[in-house]
């Protein structure tokens, strides 16, 4: 890998201008803070807008590898740093937020339009050299894809990290099941906004109900299309960066949009670890200057020379490895079927524990397990998984596993599960975890993207939503409708296939590759649990064997 330093920061000196008014085309005047070079010379400009209050002071852990400065702003570039290198950094608070009036819609079509008019009003002021860049994590991650869909002349390249692009199958209904990540996201900032500091300025601006929004379009029936990436729009430059752990919110859109996206100039770049940490390493700056260097000042760095993919191998226990890569998924992928054998756990009795196997196995076996509620909270329960700590207790559902592992196996891109399944009611969730267990039984996880301990990899589907796109659907990646409900009937058996986020994770000698297939938010789902209905009770069952095909894919890349 070919890493040049950062260029050393100039002379420049950092010039504040706070409160700026900035246009847009209904005649309202959103606020931003503009961070520029105390210089005659014009700039390019970076910018973020959103709801997280650009004059609210993030005070970064202790952990973090970029020290505090006085204009640190939560997941935003640092002036103190970027602005010395010859760089304008722009924060605009969204419409109804911090010190904006107007109603805030997070991630809306409106909200995009909003973006378009700031990210032009800062390509015209005296101080830019007409070139626009968006950089930013998770939230100024993803309104980058919603505001590239409507190609803004003076937006000349995008970084996303750590953002999702499709709010319907990235973030609200992970397979058609609701994630109460953001039903509790909207409610903490309508809080800070109604509630908090935010209030003295703008006290009205959170009316819009944005929780009923979402819920009440729980099929992807087009409502949500301006929160939604549309890809045959992107055309601008995107580097997009994604984390392993973020199989909650975020991944799974950075690798679509390296697919999909009709950008001609793309790369990707994968890492591990939390969520704030990786943007503010020197690594990890050094890889956002270059890029904005080479399409916001011309500087032929040799960035688009090099191979497009980066990507951090996992080893285990945030052990990892960078590697550089020329496509995504990897064209030496050796698609590998784990079949599953639940003969072992046929009698449906605690622990139901099958295995994962290299033949299919010729006889059909079922698996019946429970899927109740695990509390007494009745209907009204917002979600049975949070309590015992949300996670389900032990022996709910089935557990699939290998014999020990006769070499190492890399398992590195999209996988996925194909199996039957029936049910006692009108509907099943199903949730999967893939694990990693070492020689001795002990579970061998990862720092996630909230700083919590997590497995290698999560999937969901509810069997009414198994319909799949077949234009979208891939061997290895199945993309699903969600445009109407398939209810089962009792005991009728249905094939559906699973989509399992990316991943990569070298499963040593010795060591056992484990998939959980459960009724509820398994091992590793803090801070990522979902709503189950009322509908979803009574008990469940897995088919596998004879002519019930059933498997688990692995992206095996082979040693060089």
């Amino acid at each position: 890998m070919n890493i040049q330093s950062p260029p050393t920061a100039t002379a420049y000196k950092l010039l504040i201008e706070r409160d700026v008014d900035v246009p847009m085309r209904d005649g309202a005047r959103l606020k931003a803070d503009v961070f520029r070079p105390d210089d005659g010379g014009k700039f390019p400009a970076i910018l973020n807008l959103g709801p997280y209050q650009k004059d609210k002071l993030w005070v970064p852990p202790a952990a973090l590898e970029e020290k505090a400065t006085p204009s640190m702003n939560w997941e935003t570039v640092t002036p103190e740093w970027w602005v010395p290198r010859g760089y304008a950094a722009v924060r605009v608070d969204g419409r109804g937020s911090g010190k904006s009036p107007g109603q805030c819609e997070p991630w809306s079509l409106a909200e995009a339009v909003d973006f378009y008019d700031a990210i032009e009003w800062a390509a015209a002021q005296p101080w830019c050299n007409g070139k626009v860049g968006l950089s930013g994590i998770s939230y100024f991650a993803i309104n980058q894809w919603f505001v590239a869909n409507l190609q803004p002349p003076s937006l000349k390249a995008i970084m996303p990290w750590e953002g999702f692009a499709d709010i319907y199958r990235d973030a609200l209904f992970h397979g058609g099941i609701l994630s109460v990540f953001m039903t509790n996201w909207i409610t903490a900032h309508t809080m800070h906004h109604v509630m908090g500091r935010a209030a003295q300025h703008v006290p009205d601006g959170w009316k819009t109900n944005t929780m009923w929004h979402w819920m009440h379009h729980n099929l992807d029936s087009g409502v949500l299309a301006g929160s939604q990436a549309q890809w045959d729009k992107i055309t601008v430059p995107l580097y997009s960066v994604g984390n392993w752990t973020g199989f909650g919110l975020h991944m799974r859109g950075n690798t679509e949009a390296f697919v999909r996206a009709a950008s001609k100039h793309k790369k990707l770049r994968m890492h591990n670890g939390s969520h704030v940490h990786p943007f503010y390493t020197e690594e990890g700056k050094r890889d956002q200057l270059r890029w904005f260097d080479y399409w916001l000042k011309d500087i032929d760095n040799g960035i688009m020379a090099e191979p497009p993919v980066k990507i951090a191998v996992r080893h285990g226990a945030d052990k990892i490895e960078w590697r550089d890569e020329h496509e995504w998924p990897l064209k030496r992928t050796q698609w590998t079927k784990y079949y599953f054998d639940i003969s072992a756990a046929a009698d449906g009795k605690e622990p139901r524990v099958g295995a994962l196997v290299k033949e299919k196995p010729a006889k059909s076996s079922a698996c019946t397990y429970p899927s109740f509620n695990l509390g007494t909270m009745g209907s009204t329960s917002a979600a049975s998984s949070q309590v015992m700590g949300g996670g389900v207790k032990p022996g709910m559902g089935i557990a699939l596993e290998t014999p020990p592992l006769d070499e190492d196996v890399e398992a590195t891109g999209p996988l996925m599960a194909s199996f039957w399944v029936s049910s006692s009611s009108e509907d099943a969730d199903l949730f999967l975890t893939l694990r990693n267990f070492d020689n001795d039984g002990n579970e061998i996880l990862e720092t996630g993207q909230q700083g919590s301990p997590v497995p290698v990899a999560k999937g969901w589907l509810r069997a009414s939503h198994r319909e799949l796109d077949p234009e979208l659907t891939l061997p290895y990646r199945p993309y699903h409708k969600h445009v109407r409900r398939l209810w089962l009937k009792p005991g009728e058996i249905v094939k559906v296939d699973v989509e399992i986020w990316p991943t990569s994770m070298v499963f040593k000698k010795g060591h056992r590759i484990r998939l959980d297939v459960q009724p509820r938010d398994g091992a590793g789902s803090q801070g990522y649990l979902h709503y189950h209905a009322d509908y979803n009770t009574g008990t469940n069952t897995v088919y596998a064997g004879g002519e019930h095909e059933a498997y688990l894919l692995l992206p095996v890349i082979p040693k060089k």
